[in-house]
């Protein structure tokens, strides 16, 4: 005859034992919202079109034959072609690695230098505070594009520079955001008692104040994405960024502005891409900020 669990403030000991941690709690969270599902779906599936790009169109990308430039979507040719007659769907999906690939190294190197310059900034205050926020709202002050134009005008037009100029403006974004989450961790108590037992600064900052500090980046880092894979595609547009004959989906659209009317398809397709994209994360996005928010959850 099975014993009944005993239970503790009206819980019992095995629903306790299967109770979730906060992550594995926002991961079901998560997984309740739809639309975070399909931003989630639209996410791995570009991912997965940016892994097995060469071995789903492995023609060459770059092959020009003027004798089928410009043909509607067909059997052979299911996206059409462009003005020099390459495959716009084998370009696409090569672009999306190009696009992917900046919107995540861009990222990264935004939250690893934003994230450094806000705990610097959030923990130790005085001096340091002003002039590292300060340096945030004078970049602040310039609207991104602008300013993302001006570092590529310094650098030289190229897709890498375009990536580097990307993550330069995405910093303060990171770095206002993990310095305000420090201002109010660092006044908790345990870190305190950790001050009190003579632990170190650094020891302080990444075993303790870091982590505490991730669930608020994990979601700018989402929506980031969208927006850098957006600005890469602006900066393709206007020939700052990725150049001929790099499929990359700003730089497909550039080229193909001249034909909008007679072959809408060369714009149509790519546009669609980017908006895609951008759309998926900017899903995922949402969902992850309503299962990570306490302040979301009913």
């Amino acid at each position: 005859m099975s014993e009944l669990a005993p239970k503790v403030d009206g819980v019992t000991e095995k629903e306790i034992g299967q109770s979730s941690g906060p992550w594995r709690e926002a991961w079901n969270g998560f997984k309740k919202s739809k639309v975070a599902v399909v931003g989630a779906v639209i996410v791995f599936f570009f991912i997965l079109l940016a892994i097995f790009g060469p071995y789903i169109a492995h023609e060459g990308i770059n092959d020009q034959v003027l004798a089928d430039r410009l043909l509607p979507p067909s059997a052979e040719f299911w996206l059409g072609t462009d003005d020099l007659g390459r495959d716009i769907f084998s370009r696409i999906i090569h672009g999306a690695r190009i696009s992917l690939w900046v919107g995540f190294s861009s990222v990264i190197g935004s939250v690893v230098v934003g994230s450094a310059l806000g705990i610097i900034a959030g923990y130790y205050g005085r001096w340091v505070d002003t002039i590292i926020s300060r340096f945030f709202d004078i970049m602040l002050a310039f609207p991104s594009i602008l300013l993302a134009i001006a570092i590529i005008s310094v650098l030289g037009p190229s897709l890498q520079n375009a990536l580097i100029a990307i993550a330069i403006i995405n910093v303060p974004n990171f770095g206002r955001l993990i310095r305000s989450k420090v201002l109010s961790i660092k006044e908790d108590e345990y870190i305190t008692a950790a001050k009190g037992i003579g632990m170190r600064d650094a020891r302080i900052l990444f075993s303790h104040i870091l982590p505490n500090s991730m669930a608020p980046v994990i979601v700018q880092g989402t929506l980031a994405v969208a927006t850098a894979i957006l600005e890469a595609a602006a900066l393709g547009f206007l020939g700052l960024g990725a150049q001929a004959p790099m499929p990359e989906w700003g730089k497909m659209l550039a080229d193909a502005q001249n034909y909008l009317k007679t072959a809408p398809w060369t714009m149509v397709f790519p546009g669609l891409a980017i908006m895609l994209t951008v759309l998926g994360f900017n899903l995922m996005g949402d969902g992850l900020r309503d299962a990570l928010d306490p302040r979301m959850k009913n």
